[in-house]
């Protein structure tokens, strides 16, 4: 595999990593309104990741493949919530604090959301090295940069509130990191079994979503929902992430 490949693969990682940097600039002892502002910012750039970065990308490709273009999208999505439903109900975490419990969930969102992402990469590598029509190295490449510089605001999502909830500057960005680990590994494993796993990559965002929205419903809105505050980091976060989707 050249050089060019593993890069590809690695800057989506980069970005995540470069997000959850942010995590060493916050301060240790935040305050509730602080906390609440980033509760909304992190549910207004999952949302709008869920919206741009999963659902629309499990559309297009249902599309391309002839098949009903909302199917992959619905049956993908009440899988997530159905998924995260399970997780809920059967392994559930009574002896965490809900802060922790939050935050828990939150990350786990944001690492399921990334595996898809990274499939979506190695897809795009994979057809590349296929010789596939209209896939360059440029475009691929230019896909990974893209992915990364999206990936920041949510790599930032993960190691704050981690911080603002008491642990450690250190620990908070090494979980960030982590959250992206999968990304590489996912697009290295598609590139591997491209023609397999290719198939079922329109139901997985779409999955990823589900995931992520049902952290947000159950998680985050609850936190938000009293005063305006949570509701201003909802929008920021959301028209941030928005823009960065559509323009990248």
């Amino acid at each position: 595999m050249t050089f060019e490949i593993l890069a590809g693969v690695i800057i989506p990682f980069l970005g995540t990593a470069m997000g959850a940097a942010a995590a060493l600039l916050c301060k240790k002892n935040v305050s509730p309104l602080i906390n609440k502002l980033l509760a909304g910012f992190a549910a207004g750039v999952m949302i709008a990741a869920s919206i741009w970065s999963l659902i629309m990308p499990s559309v297009e490709m249902a599309e391309l493949r002839g098949v009903p273009s909302f199917l992959p999208a619905a049956i993908g999505f009440m899988l997530g919530i159905l998924a995260l439903i399970a997780i809920d109900t059967f392994l559930p975490t009574p002896q965490c604090a809900d802060g922790v419990r939050k935050n828990k969930m939150l990350v786990f969102a944001v690492t399921v959301h990334n595996v898809p992402e990274g499939m979506a990469v190695g897809a795009v590598f994979a057809g590349f090295l296929a010789g596939s029509e209209g896939i360059t190295l440029a475009a691929a490449l230019s896909l990974s940069i893209g992915i990364a510089l999206q990936n920041i605001p949510e790599g930032a999502i993960v190691g704050l509130p981690l911080v603002s909830s008491g642990q450690s500057k250190g620990k908070a960005f090494f979980t960030g990191v982590m959250s992206g680990v999968v990304e590489p590994i996912a697009a290295l494993i598609t590139i591997a079994l491209y023609v397999i796993i290719v198939a079922a990559l329109p139901y997985l965002l779409a999955f990823a979503a589900g995931a992520m929205i049902y952290v947000v419903a159950k998680e985050l809105v609850p936190e938000i929902s009293e005063g305006n505050l949570g509701i201003i980091g909802l929008s920021v976060g959301f028209v941030l992430m928005m823009i960065m989707d559509l323009v990248l």
